[in-house]
């Protein structure tokens, strides 16, 4: 039998039974470049508008989202690795995760 392709996300095998993956590859990884994005967007949320952050270190994403939503009086979640803030105010953001030393960048239109 000749082996799967690289990009295959093969889970079974009838030869080898379950096939295990690494723990490590199912972690989202933060953007190499040190800059944290925040975008908005509607699609999906029947119009509502909400504010995307990425590229947090995984081992500050849950205390920066908690102060951030405490921050501006909303909600959200953090969700693979991106933090969802239920607000439109993406300048507020910014100067919130400035003040506390991060280098931030206002992505989209």
């Amino acid at each position: 039998m000749c082996p799967p392709p690289k990009n295959s996300r093969l889970v079974y095998s009838t030869d080898q039974g379950r096939i295990k993956t690494n723990e490590s590859d199912n972690q989202p990884q933060a953007p190499s470049d040190g800059i944290i994005r925040i975008a908005r967007e509607t699609k999906g949320r029947k119009g509502k508008g909400v504010s995307l952050i990425t590229g947090i270190a995984p081992s500050q994403i849950k205390d920066t989202a908690k102060q951030l939503k405490q921050a501006l009086g909303v909600g959200g979640a953090v969700k693979d690795g991106v933090i969802e803030i239920q607000s439109d105010n993406r300048t507020k953001l910014k100067q919130l995760l400035e003040a506390q030393g991060h280098k931030v960048k206002i992505a989209g239109g």
